[in-house]
């Protein structure tokens, strides 16, 4: 990720908003999701989204990114990320690779201790939640096929954990030197142990329940607490509940894709919820009451006489709680006036009646049209 910056990967400028971050983040995420995009470098690309979005989403992690290049900030010579120099520099944040050069050159100087664990593969999913589940908050057992350490051997691989000994070519350390002569001198290399696969340890019998794997492929439910407010294309993560870690590796993570199906009358947009409503014209005119729906029950929006059609109300609080925060967004409810479709002979004449008793002054868009029409006229 290297050549692209957080908000290349986004498409979105640094000006950008959090709403306009937010925005770039759920569509992304649902073209690359690795359930819906069936392309070789989907997951790559989605995992990339997910890193970008974390980053420019935290106040905190954006700024120091902006300054430094990097979300935690100045490390090592990282620091000069923010200048320009990120890309030359961001390597020398951990001198232990200056150790390996050198002691591979010349011999002992500087050893490398890198572990030789492998940390588990991430695992995505999607998850369908009601439009109801998603504005309140639900807690939903889901399913999953994942890798997981034996429980019969601890991980180990050895029958009942305890089948082992210390790999006599690596000595339990798991990695093996070579040495070659050079014209530097003696060249070191390291790698894992072949013998004991980078475990350090030599099994004698092996565990009967993963065929000494040290671990096994299987279902595995997992309960997921959805909080109140989440919205469609939004990405929940649980450290540690992806596939099992190798040699003691730390577990992946688990992204889980919340899909919302939408309400049958009202529309979303961030917080806010927004209902166009189409009522008789005579409600306009004369006034009245009309039920409106809440995302939990109904409400009672009074509506004055006279009222223009595509008049807007605003219901403040009535909207979506916000994610991890006790307040709500607004309902917005925009009243359309609506005619019959058909007229019986009353219907018109009562009509009739009252176009006779109705002047055009009555009407002051109308007029100011009528005048606007005679004007082009003469002109």
């Amino acid at each position: 990720m290297a050549d692209k910056s957080y908000y290349d990967i986004l498409g979105v400028g640094k000006d950008a908003s959090p709403e306009d971050i937010k925005s770039a983040y759920r569509k992304l995420a649902k073209k690359y999701h690795p359930d819906i995009n069936k392309e070789p470098d989907a997951a790559e690309k989605f995992k990339e989204v997910n890193e970008a979005y974390e980053c420019l989403s935290d106040p905190t992690k954006k700024s120091n990114y902006d300054q430094f290049g990097s979300a935690t900030g100045p490390q090592g010579f990282g620091g000069f990320g923010g200048n320009g120099f990120g890309g030359g520099f961001s390597g020398f944040g951990d001198f232990s690779d200056l150790g390996d050069i050198f002691g591979n050159i010349f011999g002992g100087f500087g050893q490398s201790k890198r572990s030789t664990a492998v940390r588990g593969e991430d695992l995505q999913v999607q998850i369908n939640l009601s439009f109801e589940e998603a504005v309140f908050g639900v807690t939903k057992d889901i399913t999953l096929g994942r890798v997981e350490n034996c429980e019969h051997c601890s991980g180990t691989g050895a029958k009942n954990g305890t089948e082992y000994t210390t790999c006599s070519e690596c000595h339990g350390t798991g990695k093996v030197r070579t040495t070659v002569n050079t014209m530097f001198g003696m060249s070191y290399t390291e790698g894992p142990c072949k013998n004991c696969n980078g475990t350090g340890k030599a099994i004698k019998e092996k565990c009967s329940h993963c065929n000494g794997n040290g671990y096994k492929k299987g279902n595995s439910t997992v309960s997921v607490k959805v909080p109140a407010g989440i919205d469609d294309g939004q990405v929940l993560t649980m450290r540690g509940k992806g596939n099992a870690g190798k040699r003691g590796g730390e577990n992946g993570d688990l992204h889980i894709i919340v899909s919302v199906k939408e309400h049958r009358i009202l529309t979303r947009d961030g917080y806010d919820l927004s209902l166009k409503l189409y009522v008789p014209f005579y409600t306009l005119l004369l006034g009245g009451e009309v039920e409106i729906p809440l995302p939990k029950g109904t409400t009672t929006l009074k509506i004055p006489e006279l009222t223009q059609s595509n008049t807007i109300f605003k219901l403040k609080g009535k909207g979506i709680k916000h994610l991890n925060r006790e307040t709500h967004g607004n309902l917005i409810v925009t009243v359309v006036a609506e005619s019959p479709k058909s007229l019986s002979k009353a219907d018109k004449k009562a009509l009739e009646e009252l176009k006779k008793s109705l002047k055009d002054d009555n009407f002051s868009r109308f007029k100011d049209y009528k005048k606007d029409l005679e004007k082009i006229k003469e002109d």
